[in-house]
């Protein structure tokens, strides 16, 4: 199995805004005060362009669909909750915490797929479990290791453990559960999702192993990353909350490994931490300051990857 594709999906946002119904759980998202709606979309709407418009450039496959003002869909921008989709022609479609967010499923973006070439052989559906009130938010919950077989999971609100078991069996991946947190007003809170404090690489994890209180699963975690012979960069709470964790590999022209993220992820890191990653793909940034902060999401979250087989 491959862990990383060169074909991504994303969301060009209409009505983007700080989605009040998230904000209950994800600590990162904020009020830019003073500033119109139209001009927080508009501002996500050119930082949008511009990371299209640099990951095209080195020969990433991007397959932009635009969202529709009929529904109100502040987060669409974040497809990879939603929706995952696999190297055996299966896509998962995933129940969502928040109720404006389930509204971001469109079957006309498979129908799109399709168009372009993309095999679709099956839907695993684990919608109907948001009417019981579990949630497992696609591969912001779930950080797959495709070519080990491991899924590694961050429980919180928005990711359930049986639900997460149950992807896992479908899917046939070994799960890795545990539990990080952050602090916020100085109390430990549930991180809402797995990929703001971890990424993995084919070759590297960047990971922020503080966030993982309990030693016991801080250990596991490690020593399964470990084991899959990936150098473990550390990153420190400080830089989660500036997205360092939120990155994703990818692939351009001529099998060029990227690691994608954004430019406050990129200006947080070390000048260590940079020549850690660079052994293992050139950095691609760009800056997405009104999409981070009020969306409470980075680059990664803005990246659905497309690991379908082309007919």
């Amino acid at each position: 199995m491959k862990q990383t594709t060169d074909a991504i999906v994303m969301i060009r946002p209409v009505a983007f805004r700080m989605n009040e119904q998230t904000a209950v759980n994800n600590y990162y998202q904020k009020v830019l005060d003073g500033l119109l709606p139209s001009t927080v979309n508009a501002k996500a709407q050119q930082e949008f362009d511009d990371f299209v418009e640099k990951l095209r450039a080195v020969g990433v496959d991007v397959t932009v669909i635009d969202d529709n003002l009929d529904t109100d869909t502040p987060d669409s921008i974040f497809p990879n909750n939603w929706i995952s989709f696999h190297e055996n022609g299966d896509v998962a479609l995933y129940p969502m915490f928040a109720e404006n967010r389930r509204q971001e499923r469109r079957e006309d973006i498979l129908d799109t797929l399709e168009e372009k070439g993309f095999d679709i052989a099956n839907i695993v559906d684990y919608t109907s479990a948001e009417e019981d009130g579990y949630f497992l938010e696609g591969t912001g919950s779930l950080l797959l290791d495709r070519a080990n077989g491991k899924a590694y999971c961050a429980l919180s609100p928005r990711a359930d453990e049986e639900l997460f078991i149950e992807f896992c069996e479908d899917f046939d991946f070994a799960p890795v559960i545990f539990e990080a947190f952050q602090t916020v007003d100085g109390e430990r809170k549930l991180i809402y999702h797995t990929n703001v404090m971890m990424c993995l690489g084919e070759t590297f994890a960047v990971i922020c192993a503080d966030c993982i209180d309990d030693k016991k699963e801080r250990k596991m975690v490690l020593e399964n990353l470990k084991a899959d012979k990936k150098e473990v960069i550390l990153i420190t709470e400080a830089q989660v909350n500036n997205f360092a964790g939120n990155m994703l590999e990818v692939r351009g022209a001529n099998d060029k490994r990227y690691i994608v993220m954004s430019a406050s992820a990129y200006q947080s890191l070390t000048p260590k931490q940079i020549e850690q990653l660079e052994k293992h793909g050139e950095i691609l940034s760009s800056s997405l300051d009104t999409i981070e902060a009020c969306g409470g999401g980075s680059a990664r979250c803005m990246m659905a990857e497309v690991f379908l087989p082309r007919n």
